[in-house]
């Protein structure tokens, strides 16, 4: 009696870094489970950096030769947009860096690998963008009160030109995934902004060429400038969200800590986090207290069940605490 009394005194005492300890290589392998249903994830990884390098090489080049136009036309619409297309060239490019450092694998001082990357890569993109604008504010602002004479012609040529490159660059993003990775939707809001911006030089060149109204070119290059800042701002503002380790957006923390604590054998939910290392990689730690410690493997096993399939979290830390157990967490 002595004896078991003495077990029963000693698992009272287990506080939460023991009870952590016990269950972390459940969660370890809660983590490696979601890693064996990453076929359709790698593929899609693939078919992202394949769109980036397709679209990179497509506006870096054509940016050239709109650089050039514009000079040789004095068109202050082409070389905005020149200038926009080599923040698009830049952002591609730098994309495609940190989708591929992206996939090194985890190291000792990198314990999650470098797919945080991407989302700093999205940061220096949205800046990009908001330097970008305003210099192209500047310099129309400038050229209101004194418009110069411009080549309608060749204004239009090349900006026909470049609107059929961006529509290519832009087909070729949206086979990747433009809605749930952030790094890719970036890319995609700079050849859209692109896009327009060819748009506006084509009916600036037109307005110039049939009514002489050379306003036209600095006035197309404002509005294309606004657009810009737009796409920065939201870019900027997704990006330093998850740089923040904040919620994912498309997640609701108490919807996913009632679903917990709608589990049997569950009493309580707390210390629970929901976070992003990317756009596209949730994660999740949280403690959940039972009454009966002879059913922590149960109850560890349906919390990562619920949470993979409905919420499609795949790397989960789980923490099973038993009712009156002291936890040593400061922030619950």
């Amino acid at each position: 009696m002595s004896k078991n009394s003495h077990r029963n005194d000693h698992n009272n005492e287990h506080d939460c870094s023991q009870h952590n300890q016990h269950n972390h290589s459940k969660g370890s392998h809660a983590h490696g489970h979601g890693h064996s249903h990453s076929h359709g994830h790698s593929h899609g990884h693939g078919a992202n950096k394949n769109a980036l390098k397709l679209s990179f090489f497509l506006i870096a080049g054509y940016m050239i030769i709109e650089f050039i136009g514009g000079l040789l036309t004095n068109s202050l619409a082409l070389l905005s947009d020149a200038g926009h297309m080599l923040s698009d060239a830049g952002a591609l490019g730098l994309s495609y860096l940190a989708m591929t450092w992206g996939q090194r694998q985890a190291s000792k001082s990198k314990t999650f690998g470098y797919k945080r990357f991407e989302v700093l890569a999205a940061f220096i993109n949205g800046l990009a963008l908001a330097l970008i604008s305003i210099y192209i504010f500047w310099e129309a602002f400038e050229r209101l009160s004194n418009p110069p004479g411009i080549m309608t012609s060749g204004m239009l040529t090349i900006s026909v030109i470049g609107l059929l490159v961006n529509i290519a660059a832009a087909f070729i993003l949206m086979r990747g995934d433009t809605s749930e990775n952030l790094n890719i939707r970036s890319a995609f809001l700079h050849v859209l902004g692109d896009l327009l911006g060819s748009v506006g030089a084509i009916v600036a060149a037109l307005l110039i060429m049939f009514f002489g109204w050379n306003l036209a070119d600095p006035i197309a290059s404002i509005l294309v400038a606004i657009l810009v800042i737009i796409s920065a701002y939201r870019v900027t503002r997704d990006s330093i969200h998850i740089l923040m380790e904040g919620t994912p957006l498309n997640m609701n923390i108490d919807q996913i800590k009632q679903s917990l604590l709608d589990l049997e054998h569950v009493v309580e939910v707390h210390d629970l986090h929901v976070w992003a290392l990317s756009s596209d990689v949730p994660l999740l730690s949280c403690h959940i207290i039972i009454q009966d410690p002879m059913y922590s493997s149960v109850v560890m096993e349906r919390a990562q069940k619920l949470l993979k399939e409905q919420y499609e979290i795949k790397h989960i830390t789980i923490q099973i605490d038993r009712l009156g157990t002291q936890c040593y967490i400061e922030h619950h």
